[in-house]
């Protein structure tokens, strides 16, 4: 199916947007400045987005929605509970470097929407993703069966977005030494006791 002059001239804003707000802020840049970036009349740009808020929010979701299929990928990559629980983290730090706008955010460098993070629609996916990996584990005797599933996995993704979030305001350097506690926690939370390590 062909994509539309309008979808086109939309997803041109949402990147200049994606690239104008991650750079200068939400502040510092104007509705004008991603139109002309975009090729487009300022105009033009608000029969796509009523104002600059609605413009911001979507440019926020589509590139969060990237960086949140990276860990949705990399669920689908790793076959062993471990593997996934263990590097998911770290693949998620190395993605956000191509994701800048969603990295900002992160960063904390938009305090006033911070909390949106929590709130963006592709996470949704993740969480059902991540608690059917987790009730899949639960069927092979990987993870214990005391748990629902899907509450551990929203709240397996609100920790590691807590972390990536952690990652980004102090550095993974900084981080890198509680790694081992992060990962002995999951496991005390989610293994059955026959399969602990001593």
């Amino acid at each position: 199916m062909a994509v539309t002059k309008g979808a086109q001239t939309r997803q041109a804003i949402l990147k200049a947007a994606i690239h104008r707000f991650a750079r200068d802020g939400y502040r510092a840049t104007s509705v004008a400045d991603i139109a002309r970036e975009a090729g487009v009349s300022g105009t033009l740009a608000y029969n796509y987005f009523p104002n600059k808020e609605a413009l911001f929010l979507a440019a926020v979701d589509e590139d969060a929605a990237g960086l949140i299929q990276i860990a949705v990928d990399h669920l689908h990559k790793f076959a062993g509970p471990d593997d996934w629980r263990a590097t998911l983290l770290l693949a998620l730090v190395d993605a956000v470097e191509f994701h800048p706008l969603a990295k900002r955010l992160l960063g904390g460098l938009e305090p006033e929407v911070t909390a949106r993070v929590l709130e963006i629609p592709g996470l949704e996916e993740l969480r059902k993703v991540v608690g059917n990996r987790i009730r899949a584990e639960q069927l092979d005797d990987q993870v214990r069966n005391d748990i629902d599933p899907s509450v551990v996995g929203s709240g397996l993704v609100s920790i590691f977005l807590s972390l990536l979030m952690s990652v980004e305001q102090i550095g993974r350097d900084a981080i890198t030494p509680y790694a081992p506690g992060v990962v002995a926690v999951m496991e005390a939370a989610l293994m059955p006791p026959r399969s602990r390590k001593k």
